[in-house]
C-alpha cells in the first residue's frame, strides 16, 4: 500500500498530439464529398471488435478517460499513436477537447473494450486537414482500446463480496486496522498485493495515513469481510500519479480483506458463551486455574490450542504469568463456564508480536518465559521429566504422583510460527477448575441417618465408605458402587439409569507385589471398584483431604467433598487424575470400628487375664502352638473380651501376633517368649534410660 502523500519522483507525461486537441472551425466542410468506400458517411462507424463480459459503467459526456489508440489512413498507414509514446491519452469526452468523431465513437464505451472508429472527414479535419499530418478530406481510422473511466462527481464505490455472519464491530475513523489487499489500476493491470510481502498491511484509519478513497472505503467493515473498492484519481493519487506504477489521473480498484480491528482505547471484551447454573464462586486474583482454550486471530484464524494437545492450561491469574489480557479476562469466570474473550494488541503482545510460540505443553497464551522460568508451582515437591504411566490410579488412594512430560513445543499459525504485529486475539475458553492455596476443603452435608447419631468418625477409626469421584467438569474417575446401584450418580459419563454397553463389576489388575511400607497402587482400566473402599483414617492411607472429609461422619451419612489439589495429589497429579485438578468426591460411610494404637494388631476391651500363659496353654504341656494361640485369641473376640485390628484378615493378623510372639522362631511360644507389647514398651524404656 503506497502512502498518501507525493511520490519520490513522478511520471513526466508527454504533451497529447495536437492533431486530437484541435477543434476543427470547419466541421461541416466537405459534407458532400464521397468516402475512399465510395460513398458519403454520414456519421462514425463503429466496430466493437471486443467487448467484456462484465461493464459496470459506459463512458458519458464529461468523463473522464483513458485509452490508447492506433490512428491509420484508410491504406493502412499510420499517423499516429499514444503507444509509441508509451502515454495513454487523458482528456474529458464530450466537451470540445477531440474531434467531434473521436468524441461520439467513446461514448458507451467499457473500460477494456476495443473499438475501431472509421471517423468521415467533417467529423476530423475535414477539407482542411492537417499541414503535414492529415491531408484534405481524409477519413481517419483509430483502434481504441479504453483503460479507465471516472467523473469529478464520482464518490468511492463499495462492493461487499463476503460479509461474515458474526460481526463483533466495524471499522471506525481513529480505528487501527490489519488488511490484505490486492491493488490494481481499472483495467486490472496490478500494481501492488500485502500478500507478496508476507504480512499485513497495518494503519490507522482516519488520521490521514491512507489515501482519502481508501480511508473512506473501510469504513464500516468487519474483521473477515471482503470488500472491492472503486477510488477515483481525485481521492487516490490524482494528477501526479505515484512513482512508475500508478499513471496519473487513474482511478484504482483495491479487493481488500479485513484482518482485524481495534482502537487504541479498547478493554477486553467478555462474551460469555455458556454459564452452568449454580455459580457460587467466581475465579479472583491468586487463583490456580485450568482452563481449555482455541486462540485464534480476529478473521477467525486458528494459531493455538490447547484440545490439540489434549492437556490444559494451568496457571496463577491475576499475577503477571500470562499476558495481561487474559489476566483480565479469566477474573469472575465459574467454573464450567465457557467465555470468548478479545484482547487488543496493547493488552496481548503489542505492536511487535511474538516469534516462535514456544513455551511448555500446557500452556496457553503466555509471554514467552524468561531463561529457566517455567510454569508456576504451587509450592508441592514435583517430578518433572517422569513419564506419565499409561493406567489411572485412584485418586483417593496416596499413592507416589508423577507429573507429565515437560516438552518444548512449538504452535504454528499461518503465517510462520508467530502472533503477528498488533494482532487482536481471541480466545474461547473453557474454565475446567480453579481453586486457591489457602483453599481448605469443602464439605457440604447431603442426607444424615434418621435415627440419633451418638458416634462419629474420629483419627484412629477404621472406616468403609462408598464413593464416587470426579473431575469438577464432571469428567467421572472413579467409584466404588456397582453401575445401577443406590448412590450411583454419574459414573464412566453415563448418568443413573443410562445403559451401558460396559458389565457393571469391573476387574482389578494389581501392578504387582509391593515393597514394605508402599502404598497401594492398584489401579483398574476402567475405573470401578463395585465395592466400598476401607481406610484407617489418620494413618496415611488415602489424600489427605479424603481423610479429613470423612472424619465426623456417621455411619449412613452422605456428603460431597471439593478437595484442592494441594490436599490431593497437587500439580503432578496421579495416574488418571490431571496435575493441580480438584477432586469432588460423593461419599457414604457404611461403618465405622475404633481403631488400635499405632503398633497393635489385638487389644483388650478390660485388663488382660491374671495367667495369660496358662490361660492360653490350652492343653497345659507348657507350650503354645500356633492352633492353640488362635483358638484362644478368637475366643477373647467372640466373647467380647478384645478385638482385632480392624480391616485386616483375620488369619493372617492372628498369624503375624503369633510370629511375633514366638520369638526363637520354633514354631511354639513358651511362658519366656510370651510378652504384652504394653510390657515390651516398658522394657525398652529402661533399656534407653
Amino acid at each position: 500500500m503506497f502512502p498518501a502523500g507525493p511520490p519520490s519522483h513522478s511520471l513526466l507525461r508527454l504533451p497529447l498530439l495536437q492533431l486530437l486537441l484541435l477543434v476543427v472551425q470547419a466541421v461541416g466542410r466537405g459534407l458532400g464529398r464521397a468516402s475512399p468506400a465510395g460513398g458519403p458517411l454520414e456519421d462514425v462507424v463503429i466496430e466493437r471488435y471486443h467487448i467484456p463480459r462484465a461493464c459496470p459503467r459506459e463512458v458519458q459526456m464529461g468523463d473522464f478517460v483513458r485509452y490508447h489508440y492506433n490512428g491509420t489512413f484508410e491504406d493502412g498507414k499510420k499517423f499516429d499513436s499514444s503507444y509509441d509514446r508509451n502515454t495513454l491519452v487523458a482528456i474529458v469526452v464530450g466537451v470540445g477537447r477531440l474531434i467531434t468523431g473521436m468524441d461520439r465513437g467513446l461514448m458507451g464505451m467499457c473500460v477494456n473494450e476495443r473499438r475501431r472508429l472509421i471517423v468521415p472527414p467533417h467529423l476530423g479535419y475535414g477539407s482542411i486537414g492537417l499541414a503535414g499530418l492529415i491531408p484534405p478530406d481524409a477519413t481517419l481510422y483509430f483502434d481504441v482500446v479504453l483503460l479507465d473511466v471516472w467523473n469529478k462527481e464520482d464518490t468511492v464505490q463499495v462492493s461487499t463480496l463476503l460479509r461474515p455472519p458474526h460481526c463483533p464491530r466495524m471499522v471506525q475513523d481513529g480505528d487501527f486496522v490489519r488488511y490484505h489487499y490486492n491493488g490494481t489500476l481499472l483495467d486490472g493491470t496490478s500494481f501492488d498485493t500485502s500478500y507478496s510481502k508476507g504480512g499485513t498491511y497495518d494503519t490507522y484509519v482516519g488520521s490521514g495515513w491512507l489515501i482519502k478513497g481508501m480511508d473512506q472505503g473501510l469504513l464500516g467493515m468487519c474483521p473477515g469481510e471482503r470488500r472491492k473498492i472503486i477510488i477515483p484519481p481525485f481521492l487516490a493519487y490524482g494528477e501526479k500519479g505515484y512513482g512508475t506504477v500508478i499513471p496519473p489521473q487513474a482511478s484504482l480498484v483495491f479487493h481488500v480483506l479485513l484482518i482485524d480491528v481495534h482502537n487504541p482505547k479498547d478493554a477486553v471484551q467478555l462474551e460469555t458463551l455458556e454459564l452452568p447454573p449454580g455459580c457460587v464462586r467466581r475465579a479472583g486474583a491468586g487463583d490456580f486455574m485450568r482452563y481449555h482454550y482455541n486462540g485464534s486471530l480476529m478473521d477467525g484464524t486458528l494459531f493455538d490450542s490447547s484440545y490439540s494437545r489434549n492437556h490444559t492450561y494451568n496457571t496463577y491469574i491475576g499475577q503477571g504469568y500470562i499476558i495481561p489480557g487474559m489476566d483480565q479476562g479469566l477474573q469472575g469466570a465459574c467454573m464450567g463456564e465457557r467465555r470468548r474473550i478479545t484482547i487488543p494488541p496493547h493488552l496481548a503482545y503489542g505492536e511487535n508480536g511474538t516469534d516462535s510460540i514456544g513455551f511448555l505443553q500446557g500452556s496457553a497464551p503466555l509471554r514467552p518465559f524468561r531463561s529457566g522460568e517455567g510454569q508456576p508451582s504451587l509450592g508441592r515437591e514435583g517430578g518433572y521429566g517422569k513419564t506419565e504411566p499409561a493406567y489411572p490410579q485412584d485418586p483417593a488412594v496416596l499413592g507416589a504422583s508423577v507429573s507429565s512430560p515437560v516438552k518444548w513445543a512449538s504452535h504454528a499459525d499461518p503465517q510462520g510460527d508467530k502472533i503477528p504485529g498488533s494482532a487482536v486475539l481471541i480466545f474461547n475458553v473453557h474454565v475446567i477448575d480453579f481453586h486457591n492455596p489457602a483453599d481448605v476443603v469443602e464439605i457440604r452435608t447431603l442426607s444424615r441417618p434418621s435415627e440419633t447419631c451418638n458416634e462419629t468418625t474420629k483419627l484412629g477409626d477404621f472406616v468403609r465408605y462408598h464413593y464416587n469421584c470426579s473431575l469438577l467438569d464432571g469428567t467421572q474417575l472413579f467409584t466404588s458402587w456397582v453401575r445401577g446401584g443406590a448412590g450411583t450418580g454419574q459414573v464412566g459419563g453415563h448418568r443413573h439409569g443410562e445403559s451401558s454397553s460396559v458389565h457393571p463389576r469391573r476387574l482389578l489388575l494389581p501392578l504387582g507385589p509391593r515393597a514394605p511400607g508402599e502404598h497401594s497402587t492398584s489401579c483398574c482400566f476402567l475405573h470401578d471398584y463395585g465395592a466400598p473402599q476401607e481406610a484407617t483414617l489418620g494413618a496415611n492411607k488415602v489424600i489427605e483431604g479424603l481423610d479429613t472429609g470423612l472424619q465426623g461422619m456417621c455411619v449412613g451419612e452422605r456428603r460431597q467433598l471439593i478437595v484442592p489439589p494441594h490436599l490431593a495429589h497437587g500439580e503432578s497429579g496421579a495416574r488418571g487424575v490431571p496435575g493441580s485438578a480438584v477432586l469432588l468426591f460423593e461419599v457414604e460411610l457404611v461403618s465405622r470400628e475404633d481403631g488400635l494404637p499405632t503398633g497393635y494388631l489385638f487389644v483388650w476391651h478390660k485388663d488382660p487375664p491374671a495367667n495369660l500363659f496358662e490361660d492360653m496353654d490350652l492343653n497345659k504341656d507348657g507350650e503354645v502352638p500356633p492352633e492353640e494361640f488362635s483358638t484362644f485369641i478368637k475366643a477373647q473376640v467372640s466373647e467380647g473380651k478384645g478385638r482385632l485390628m480392624p480391616g485386616q484378615d483375620p488369619e493372617k493378623t492372628i498369624g503375624d501376633m503369633f510370629q511375633n510372639q514366638d520369638r526363637n522362631q520354633d514354631g511354639k511360644i513358651t511362658v519366656d517368649e510370651l510378652k504384652l507389647k504394653s510390657d515390651e514398651d516398658e522394657e525398652r524404656v529402661h533399656e534407653e534410660l
